[in-house]
């Protein structure tokens, strides 16, 4: 009961990990089965609908369900260790914000058990998505997807308010950790593009459901404009996947390479100008439409200039390592692994932002490759080197790092042997979204069998993963606070896993690299800015999980036509609502005696 009703921003931090953990999982499985499809010419494994289906869901959970969530996660549970906070700004919005995402999540999914799954792509370009997909099953990803996007824009804001309001005295601004920076200018992002996409899923719901006419051309609607709501949300949904894996690698590589991050302040200004440049780009995707050579010319410049700043990031990086004491963790290995794997998707990126040369990479699978070097080669990379490196000060359990090796090799060259052949196929003219293809086409064949290959041994890697956590949790914790001996940051003074309270006084920052400075002035902790004295903490509530609930009911009343069931479940969440402004919480105290005891015990 008590992972229900928790508002523990720890608590709902491993919430969204195992949550999107699964939901990622279920994305790989998928991919997987379209692969087996396309490992031989005519392949019946599949028909064409189911095809289409998977691939529809594998995009869509990938993106929206399995990295976002799991990035989340990261936030939720690091940083308001990193910023010397005792939780995030708005606990019961935190809570409130987990939920709606698994509710809309389990819509989203629901097709599999009912039958009908979205089958129009993740990008649900209308006519396809509207009178050419009957059934539920795009009803089931405009609407999951709009319960699960209040969750994501309900974190966003609560970021940001943490960011601003509650870092600890002395962290100014520019002594903030670069994953913190991260964090900051991702749910900023966030706040504007899916602010834009929630309003696009609403037209293309009222579309669906209503009989709307937003993007029916036959009646003066316009499919061209939900590709550019949908491209002014996607587009920048990229930097919102990788900005943070930035900055888990500006954490992983100082910490292994017993080094100051490289070029700080340049690091910061460069997350900034990615995050702008990134909502000036959009409509790249869109060259082919017809848009003219001036704004072609003007997109693509914007686009091109995007590898400026994150030019200087690579070389920060680079620069870290060199001359440092580079330690081959596993958590280290995947974020040396993201460099060149990344840095190859930004190579295909200025390609492609080349108008005239995209009219023939467009919609091949050269773009597909693309993408994944950018996602799977950068955020997934980024997302595997903090789960090791986060684990032991998360569950107090260091993962095995034999296993943990195992696992990045075999990943790694399984993702190049599934991505990097792609760009070929694409060249030569292979489609992206077809279920099938003809014999006798040159390479093809041969290059489709060794992308499935590749993608069997991420599957094996993942499994090993699996194994690794199993048989992780089943050891004693025994981690220790400082866990890799050079921790930089804050959440490495307190114990693995921190108390509920994070720090029993709040710590004084005094400078970059905060626990560095206390560590090289000789403190075994951080330095406290107030006497010890009672916590204030607030209470868990299960309200949040009720007014899901609700809008999970209003949802599906809401694609069945049905009334009552709208009525009703907009009726919990009202009334949810009033609860909660009526009924006052004042939270509970947590005693100094009762502090001091836990320490004593935790040490």
């Amino acid at each position: 009961m008590d992972w229900i009703t928790t508002v523990d921003h720890k608590k709902i931090g491993i919430l969204y990990l195992v949550t999107g953990g699964v939901f990622f999982l279920l994305a790989g499985l998928e991919a997987i089965l379209f692969r087996i499809q396309l490992m031989y010419p005519m392949n019946d494994f599949l028909d064409a609908q189911t095809f289409n289906e998977l691939v529809t869901m594998h995009g869509t959970t990938m993106l929206f369900l399995a990295a976002l969530p799991i990035l989340f996660g990261f936030f939720n549970y690091i940083l308001p260790l990193q910023l010397g906070a005792r939780d995030v700004a708005f606990p019961f919005l935190n809570a409130l914000g987990y939920w709606t995402f698994l509710f809309g999540g389990l819509l989203l999914n629901l097709g599999f058990f009912t039958g009908g799954l979205p089958d129009s792509g993740w990008t649900a370009y209308p006519p396809l998505s509207t009178e050419y997909s009957p059934g539920f099953g795009m009803d089931y990803y405009s609407i999951g997807l709009q319960i699960a996007g209040i969750g994501t824009l309900v974190g966003a804001i609560n970021f940001i308010v943490t960011i601003v309001n509650m870092r600890a005295p002395g962290m100014t601004m520019m002594r903030m950790p670069l994953f913190a920076w991260t964090a900051f200018i991702t749910s900023i992002l966030i706040v504007f593009a899916f602010s834009a996409f929630g309003v696009g899923i609403l037209m293309l719901t009222f579309d669906r459901v209503f009989d709307g006419h937003f993007f029916n051309a036959a009646v003066g609607g316009n499919v061209i404009l939900w590709q550019h709501i949908f491209w002014i949300f996607g587009h920048p949904e990229v930097y919102i996947l990788i900005l943070p894996a930035f900055g888990i690698l500006s954490e992983v590589i100082p910490t292994f390479s017993r080094k100051r991050l490289f070029g700080y302040t340049s690091m910061v200004f460069a997350t900034a100008l990615i995050g702008f440049l990134g909502f000036m780009v959009w409509a790249h995707h869109m060259f082919t439409v017809g848009m003219g050579s001036v704004a072609n010319i003007l997109f693509a410049v914007a686009t091109m200039l995007i590898a400026v700043p994150t030019g200087i990031k690579i070389f920060n990086w680079i620069f870290t390592i060199w001359k440092g004491s580079l330690k081959l963790t596993t958590a280290s290995l995947f974020a040396v692994g993201f460099i060149p794997s990344f840095t190859m998707g930004g190579v295909t990126g200025v390609m492609l932002a080349m108008a005239a040369a995209d009219y023939q990479y467009h919609d091949t699978y050269f773009v597909v490759a693309h993408f994944h070097y950018v996602i799977v080669g950068g955020t997934v990379h980024g997302i595997f080197a903090a789960f090791f490196y986060w684990f032991p000060k998360m569950f107090g359990r260091k993962l095995n790092e034999t296993l943990g090796k195992i696992t990045f090799w075999l990943f790694l060259i399984g993702f190049h042997l599934t991505f990097f052949i792609q760009h070929w196929l694409g060249l030569i003219g292979m489609p992206r979204r077809v279920y099938t293809f003809l014999d006798g086409q040159t390479g093809w064949n041969e290059m489709n069998f060794v992308s499935t290959i590749g993608a069997f041994l991420m599957g094996v890697a993942t499994i090993i993963l699996l194994i690794n956590i199993i048989i992780t949790a089943m050891k004693p914790k025994d981690a220790e606070a400082d866990t890799w001996e050079d921790g930089r940051t804050m959440e490495w003074a307190m114990p693995s896993p921190p108390p509920v309270y994070n720090f029993k006084q709040t710590p004084l920052v005094r400078g970059l690299d905060a626990w560095w400075v206390e560590k090289r002035a000789g403190n075994d902790a951080m330095t406290p800015a107030e006497p010890l004295g009672p916590i204030h903490m607030p209470n868990g509530s299960i309200l949040p999980v009720i007014m899901s609930i609700g809008l999970f009911i209003a949802g599906l009343g809401i694609m069945h036509h049905a009334t009552w069931a709208s009525i009703g479940g907009f009726g919990i969440l009202a009334v949810c609502m009033i609860i909660r402004s009526l009924i006052d919480d004042p939270g509970y105290y947590i005693d100094p005696a009762e502090i001091e005891g836990k320490e004593v015990k935790a040490s």
